[in-house]
């Protein structure tokens, strides 16, 4: 781990892909040390254990089966002996063989948690403003498909680093067999390494389009999946079939070609040995011709230039799989390496009870696009009073909702600052800012899980989980309680699938609750009660103020309709980015022409929805507004 305050290790690789391979398999036997050191001691004790069958192959075949064979009664009866040790080095094979595969595939699936982990922590350290940059498709083909290859050369890593042993040992009986029977037997090595060159070549540029082509049919996919009222509404499922196949026939192809490759290579690697047994015949013959070798040493090398393709092979696996591992270890590394995570304060901060004050303190901020940098906030000051509902209205494109965004520290601004209570929040510790202040935005997202596991987060028995009475308390406070009530289980109803037994209005009500719970000093909602009625929208707002008292959170309401901007203490106007005027609803229709041009057209909009609703046109606007939201994607 990076000392504190260190900038962490590049995950990326780098040189010449020799020096990636070697540093990549380093990285990861390192990351387990003891796993693949168990792993490799059992795979060479099985190389030690075959070639140890060889010897005593050829020890048997000069000493007791051809003596034996003549007629010699001493040789007969050292038969049994020969037989015990020969089950001796096969136990030794067997439980070795079982060590190697149960510590190589413990190491393979520790390597998968590790990337996969480093992954996801990622994903959520990043802002969003990356998650925009990058489909979610190819961010589920990072955290799946990536790192299966990126550690798919740790499964017959430890045989091949294993079998070096049996390499090493098998070198040296051959030659203190026979030194042209050596050279005979080992010539396949080399030719293996001029075979592996060749696939590298050709394999690399083929699986780095594949793994490409894989996270493309993921976000299609994807998108298919996600637009699916959309799509079958407008009855456009021939076209994303199409999509979807034509991506999936280009993945298709690509695999086609690197299957084409690999098949090339895999019966080379597996032709090498036969052809040093051949040469191992040969040599061997005019060596006991010539009375230099005893026929055992040929049996014996020929026997053991056999188990030699078992080594041979492992090397191809491991060989055959670099390629592979290196694109998906890249595309992974591509990820953890990202920048842009917001850096974490220290600051603690104990608010008191009633809402928090928020400052926008001068606070400019952009985005960079294809066609330049797009300015989402241009230098905005504003106060807001602790305990006041603002609300934020303007135009499509004014900066509601990325200015609201900057209070729950979802980026940081260019330059200027947003605080609460006087301290920046780029300086106030994390634990805090989340505790204190919550965003509810306007699609919500239910978990599928209960109701109590969507609203608190956390398991019951976890320290800090709220208890069920605060879960209810913020269930009324939403106005969701009854619906709750009337589910079969209540706190322990299944919501299913993103919620989908619950309306757009009663999602919106629990992810409310889910910010309740926890009793915000800030409250940001992001035209998060759209889908709900404006009577009940009333009654939570009121119930947000905290009665009489005013002991209620600040919040900062964007809004879209005027029953929602009647509630607010304030309105604050938007419009390119920076904020026109700030009053009430009445002083701004007096003095804001664009705010009264504004308020027309949200009048006009609610009056258009309650027409439907008193047509008994969907009370909830779910399917309209998707339909809505969907197109203008």
């Amino acid at each position: 781990m990076p000392a504190p305050g260190s900038a962490p290790t590049p995950m990326g690789l780098v040189g010449s892909t020799p020096r990636r391979a070697v540093t990549l398999i380093w990285r990861g036997m390192r990351a387990h040390p003891w796993t693949y050191t168990l792993a490799v001691t059992t795979s060479a004790v099985f190389g030690a254990a075959t070639v140890a069958v060889s010897r005593v192959l050829g020890w048997a075949t000069d000493e007791v089966v051809v003596p034996a064979l003549a007629g010699d009664e001493v040789a007969r009866d050292r038969v049994w002996a020969a037989g015990g040790v020969m089950l001796l080095v096969a136990l030794t094979l067997a439980v070795s063989v079982a060590g190697r595969r149960i510590f190589a595939g413990l190491g393979y699936a520790q390597l998968q948690e590790d990337h996969r982990l480093r992954v996801t922590r990622q994903y959520l350290r990043l802002p969003m403003s990356w998650h925009r940059r990058h489909p979610t498709g190819q961010l589920l083909s990072n955290a799946g498909a990536d790192v299966e290859a990126a550690t798919s050369v740790f499964n017959p890593l430890p045989f091949a680093l294993g079998v070096v042993v049996m390499i090493g040992v098998a070198t040296v009986a051959l030659l203190r067999t026979d030194v042209w029977l050596a050279v005979a037997a080992l010539v396949v090595l080399p030719l293996a390494v001029v075979a592996n060159v060749w696939f590298q070549r050709r394999m690399s540029p083929a699986i780095t389009h594949a793994q490409e082509l894989r996270a493309q049919v993921a976000d299609v996919a994807h998108e298919s999946f996600e637009a699916a009222l959309l799509v079958t509404s407008l009855g456009t499922q021939a076209r994303e079939e199409s999509r979807f196949t034509a991506r999936a026939a280009q993945l298709a192809d690509a695999n086609v070609k690197v299957g084409v490759v690999r098949a090339v290579f895999d019966p080379v690697i597996d032709l090498l040995p036969n052809l040093g047994t051949l040469l191992v015949l040969v040599v061997g013959t005019l060596q006991v011709s010539a009375g230099r070798i005893e026929t055992g040493d040929v049996v014996g090398a020929a026997y053991l230039l056999t188990l030699l393709a078992v080594p041979v092979r492992a090397f191809g696996w491991v060989l055959g799989e670099i390629p592979r591992a290196l694109v998906g270890y890249d595309r992974v590394a591509r990820v953890v390496d990202s920048r842009g995570a917001l850096p974490t304060g220290a600051t603690r901060w104990t608010p008191a009870s009633g809402g928090a004050a928020v400052r926008f303190d001068h606070v400019t901020w952009s985005v960079d696009t294809p066609q330049g940098p797009l300015v989402l906030v241009d230098d905005v000051d504003l106060d807001v009073a602790p305990g006041r509902v603002v609300a934020v209205v303007g135009p499509t494109g004014a900066g509601k909702t990325s200015l609201v965004s900057l209070v729950a520290r979802l980026s940081d601004p260019d330059s200027g600052a947003v605080r609460v209570d006087g301290t920046d929040l780029r300086d106030l510790d994390p634990r805090d800012l989340t505790r204190h202040v919550a965003l509810v935005a306007q699609h919500a997202f239910v978990f599928e899980d209960t109701v109590r596991g969507n609203v608190a987060l956390a398991d019951p028995d976890e320290p800090g989980a709220p208890s069920d009475d605060e879960v209810w308390q913020a269930l009324h406070l939403a106005r969701v309680d009854d619906v709750v009530r009337a589910l079969p289980g209540g706190l322990d109803a299944p919501l299913g699938e993103r919620g989908a037994n619950l309306s757009g209005g009663q999602r919106q009500r629990l992810a409310l609750a889910r910010a309740l719970v926890r009793r915000p000093r800030v409250l940001v909602l992001d035209d998060a009660t759209s889908a709900v009625d404006p009577r009940v929208e009333q009654q939570i707002l009121t119930g947000l103020r905290g009665g009489a008292g005013g002991t209620g959170p600040t919040v900062l309401l964007v809004a879209y309709r005027m029953s929602s901007v009647l509630l607010a203490d304030e309105v604050v106007h938007l419009d390119g980015a920076r904020v026109v005027d700030r009053g009430t609803h009445d002083e701004l229709l007096a003095r804001d022409a664009g705010y009264r041009e504004l308020a027309t057209a949200y009048e006009r909009e609610s009056a258009r929805r309650a027409r439907r609703t008193a047509d008994g046109e969907d009370s909830d606007v779910e399917v309209e507004d998707l339909l809505d939201e969907e197109v203008a994607r």
